[in-house]
């Protein structure tokens, strides 16, 4: 179901900004929880910026996903807000391995609250290939999952036009011998859309039931909505050595209502592997 301009018939729903069909990823998880169903905002959310960089994303990720939460509530009058936003790229402790960060915004507006939960994951196909020649290695084909995941095609990463969506092996050659013949090279990149990037959807629904656990998470102080992590401290003990790693040593809840400023910190339980410190396995 999509929803269109404000009414207020419409506050029942969850309003979600998404174009790319993330609402079979949180709709089911969301509903559970909130017991309203989740419906589709009808906006264009790529004028918020496009994964190719045809429309740059001028806002950080968090940002982004704010405005487009805001956005579905501003347009449909719903008292639920929902965004999701994603990241791809080198993983910042592990340059070689590529990596996925997702985040999910839910704002309730009658209570004003904003609740935010994160994915951090390596399971994507996130990859990219440039090449002068038609005829593409299986290899590559495979480690990025085509054609069950699609594969856009332009002259380079960041310069179109750019040919999305390729779900075909004839589509795929045609779109690089085209590409090719104008530019001298093409450059294949995964395509990282929700709704044709199976392995991003499996990701989204992790996401999905972070949030609506984070949902159905309580406030002691002040029964809000929304209790979780909010950030955490580093510097587990090595098992061996006793020095600080880079693991997680701490968590630090909060409630999500800003004037109730309830928190707590939760210490890790046990000691970081020897294999994950620095010192013993430098």
């Amino acid at each position: 179901m999509n929803l269109g301009p404000a009414t207020t018939r419409l506050l029942q729903y969850v309003a979600f900004a998404t174009k790319h069909g993330k609402e079979r990823q949180f709709g089911p998880r969301l509903s559970r929880v909130l017991g309203v169903r989740v419906a589709v905002a009808e906006l264009d959310t790529d004028q918020l910026g496009t994964f190719t960089g045809e429309i740059p994303r001028i806002l950080d990720q968090h940002e982004t996903a704010r405005k487009k939460a805001r956005w579905a509530l501003d347009h449909t009058g719903a008292r639920y807000g929902l965004s999701s936003e994603g990241s791809f790229g080198p993983h910042p402790q592990i340059p070689f391995i590529a990596t996925g960060l997702e985040l999910a915004v839910f704002i309730d507006d009658k209570e004003d609250l904003e609740i935010n939960e994160f994915l951090r994951t390596t399971e994507t196909n996130f990859a990219q290939l440039t090449t002068t020649e038609v005829s593409i290695p299986v290899s590559f084909l495979d480690r990025v999952q085509f054609p069950s995941h699609a594969l856009i095609v332009s002259p380079s990463p960041n310069i179109g036009p750019f040919i999305k969506g390729i779900q075909d092996n004839e589509e795929l050659r045609d779109a690089i011998a085209s590409t090719i013949a104008t530019a001298g090279t093409a450059t294949l990149q995964t395509d990282m859309r929700a709704h044709l990037n199976p392995t991003r959807q499996l990701c989204l629904e992790k996401l999905a039931e972070r949030l609506a656990i984070r949902l159905s998470a309580r406030c002691q102080r002040c029964q809000a909505r929304g209790w979780g992590i909010v950030e955490v401290t580093v510097g587990l003990p090595c098992e061996w050595c006793g020095s600080a790693t880079n693991m997680i040593a701490s968590e630090h809840f909060a409630c999500s209502r800003g004037e109730c400023k309830h928190r707590a910190e939760i210490a890790v339980d046990g000691l970081a592997s020897p294999g994950d410190c620095p010192r013993c396995n430098p």
